[in-house]
């Protein structure tokens, strides 16, 4: 919850609904002694297509190599997942593409949210 806030990401949202969220598919961490300083999480049919949902570091941890290791550690263990997908803001692109990612031009982001 902490990195959540920190990111300023789901505000609304109560520690047993994310905590539920977290066991329901793949996640990966990284923490410093007791302190969870990053994780990435995905979502996945468990055999053709995941997504990658949150990737969430501690801002005293950015460019540590934190962020690509969580990555790093979540892809390998998506590693027989055939398409792997994300969307993130403009200037993140150039990490993910460092993790081989790249641009679609053929598709597009949208969203439905319950009101």
């Amino acid at each position: 919850m902490r990195l959540y806030r920190q990111a300023g990401w789901w505000e609304e949202r109560e520690e047993t609904a994310i905590e539920k969220v977290l066991n329901s598919g793949d996640a990966v961490g990284a923490w410093d002694g007791n302190d969870l300083v990053g994780f990435a999480r995905a979502v996945s049919d468990g055999e053709f297509r995941a997504y990658i949902e949150d990737v969430v570091i501690d801002k005293e941890y950015w460019n540590t190599g934190t962020g690509t290791l969580v990555v790093s550690r979540l892809l390998d263990e998506l590693a027989h997942i055939d398409v792997i997908s994300l969307f993130c803001e403009k200037e993140l692109i150039p990490f993910y593409e460092k993790n081989n990612f790249k641009m679609s031009s053929s598709q597009h982001v949208l969203h439905r949210k319950k009101r």
